[in-house]
């Protein structure tokens, strides 16, 4: 699968542009505040339906405008999808399949697997456990429409319990009947979710070591342990045993919606102990072992865009991921940096088609 071309209207710092890809490298370089960031960002949107930086709609429209729309075209097993994500302020946002608009959005993920290398993804490390538990959710969810959909309705739950919650300290009143209706489903949901995250991290684990490996020439030892509430008890004796606690503090206490990823490398916390270039070594491997687990389980080749590769990786190792990415197991490959001069050495010292994008 590949991207031939793209059009932005509206997008961020676009007014109107369009681009015609290469099958294999595109790039994309200029200045700082130019906007190749968020031609990759365009692309992770027709995956996604949404942004990978703004977790806005609305964010991403063109600050004198009201309405943004991308549209895409692909290559996918020989025939070609046309995809069309729009968005006017004040409406909900529209997805569109070859002319046809998807009845739920969440119905286009998987459709066109794309993964994101960015500096961003620090957060990952840095950041509290709901990002690791996004990052998990959203490598499963590209292959699994089932997890997806467990996850939308578990989520849904959640809030509806937190608001029933909120109601009876408000009105000095408490009611176990109706709590036991979400009780009952966050059961059912919360079961089928710890199983398949569980189900995930075994097979993940591995490739993501593999890759580490490769990366750092095999120096240090890493590892990622998956802690639930779920690990020694049932998600029934949670919610019982938390009644009180979740009445005091008038939200939902327990569940997988509190999962986490430990990080480490050499048994040690990678926040506290990983120098700069292990941390973004460790980010590079996830992101890595989550392309491979995603072509693994669709049988089709994500798109893999590197935002700012050269953040904190020096030439020689952006070479080498460079490399790394050119074996025949890997697609279509977007890059964005501030140097073309550095980039178009490096990418000339692999044997791939490629265009180069000046933007000023």
């Amino acid at each position: 699968m590949h991207l031939k071309k793209i059009t932005l209207l509206n997008f961020k710092n676009f007014e109107s542009a369009n681009f015609n890809f290469d099958s294999k490298i595109n790039c994309f370089v200029g200045a700082n505040g130019i906007g190749k960031t968020n031609i990759l960002d365009a692309v992770f949107c027709l995956s996604f339906t949404k942004s990978y930086f703004n977790s806005s709609a609305s964010q991403i429209i063109k600050h004198d405008a009201d309405f943004f729309v991308i549209e895409g075209v692909f290559d996918k097993q020989e025939a070609e999808e046309h995809i069309v994500c729009s968005l006017k302020r004040g409406q909900k946002k529209v997805i569109k399949r070859n002319g046809k608009i998807y009845e739920k959005v969440q119905h286009h993920i998987g459709l066109l697997p794309v993964v994101m290398i960015s500096p961003a993804d620090i957060d990952l490390i840095a950041s509290g456990s709901e990002v690791r538990r996004k990052f998990i959710d959203s490598v499963i969810s590209q292959s699994d429409r089932v997890y997806l959909n467990d996850l939308i309705l578990y989520n849904k739950v959640i809030s509806q319990r937190n608001h029933l919650l909120k109601y009876f300290a408000a009105n000095h009143t408490f009611d176990t009947v109706n709590l036991e209706v979400y009780d009952d489903q966050l059961i059912d949901l919360g079961a089928k979710i710890h199983t398949k995250r569980k189900t995930f991290l075994e097979a993940f684990i591995p490739i993501f070591k593999e890759r580490y490996a490769m990366i750092s020439n095999n120096k240090e030892e890493v590892n990622l342990v998956y802690k639930s509430h779920l690990e020694n008890t049932d998600i029934k004796q949670l919610l019982k045993d938390s009644l009180a606690k979740d009445r005091l503090f008038q939200y939902t206490t327990v569940g997988v919606h509190k999962d986490d990823l430990l990080f480490s490398i050499a048994d040690f916390p990678v926040k506290k102990f990983g120098s700069q270039g292990q941390q973004k070594s460790y980010l590079i491997a996830l992101k890595l072992a989550q392309f491979d687990f995603i072509k693994s389980q669709t049988n089709d080749t994500p798109i893999l865009l590197l935002d700012d590769i050269f953040d904190k990786l020096d030439e020689n190792r952006v070479l080498q991921l460079i490399r790394l990415v050119n074996e025949d197991n890997f697609g279509q490959l977007f890059i964005s940096d501030t140097h073309a001069e550095r980039t178009e050495n490096i990418i000339k010292q692999i044997n791939q088609t490629y265009k180069i994008f000046n933007l000023s």
